[in-house]
């Protein structure tokens, strides 16, 4: 059962040409632009560990009813001259909307550089995986989220330009933790490990903070 916290996860890869021109247009536009609507709470970007252009885009809601609403879908519906022209270099992209089933660790804003993301299909789920994450050296915050399949099907007029839908796997677990994956750490392992144990259609993917943007008023 959802505890209220909506979250939009896209995964995408950006174009080599176009990175320092999404950066700008993603820092000093899109995110403010997307914090500043009702109910969004903070947006976050994350870079995928050892490569320049594979990025997890984020953002938090007090519901996730507010990523389906008026104002949110007002912006989807009318990009800027400057989003029509970014859109184009994202490939492979994947988005999603999320509902929070539980979270265990901070509350803060940010908990931790790195970022475990695990997407997934599973006959039964496990919820205890959230309780046992946490409890790994290193781990900061362990959250579960579960698919909202009628927003996340929303057609927009943004969807159109960059061509994705969303992604096939019910679930998604995000692991924030200070432990990268070069040193082998024991989060890392252990998400495989389930991975290959007990969930299917997995994707296992670690990121660091790249940029951070909080709505005050939020």
């Amino acid at each position: 059962m959802s505890d209220g916290t909506g979250l939009m996860a896209f995964w995408a890869r950006i174009d080599a040409a176009y990175l320092d021109r999404f950066r700008q247009w993603h820092n000093s536009e899109h995110m403010p632009e997307r914090v500043s609507i009702p109910g969004f709470l903070a947006g976050q970007r994350y870079l995928g560990h050892g490569t320049r252009d594979f990025f997890l885009m984020m953002y938090e809601t007090r519901e996730p009813a507010v990523l389906g609403g008026p104002d949110y879908l007002a912006r989807l519906n009318a990009p800027t001259a400057w989003t029509r022209e970014s859109l184009p270099n994202f490939r492979e992209p994947a988005r999603n909307i999320y509902a929070r089933l539980a979270l265990r660790g901070a509350s803060d804003l940010f908990a931790a550089p790195c970022l475990v993301s695990v997407r997934f299909n599973a006959e039964a789920l496990d919820a205890g995986i959230v309780e046992r994450v946490v409890a790994l050296p290193g781990v900061a915050r362990t959250r579960l989220f579960e698919i909202d399949r009628a927003i996340s099907g929303i057609q927009t007029s943004e969807r159109k330009i960059y061509g994705g839908g969303p992604g096939e796997q019910r679930y998604l677990l995000l692991v924030e933790c200070a432990i990268g994956a070069g040193e082998e750490g024991a989060p890392l392992r252990t998400l495989r490990a389930e991975a290959g144990k007990a969930w299917r259609d997995v994707f296992v993917d670690l990121f660091t903070v790249d940029y951070i943007l909080a709505n005050p008023g939020g």
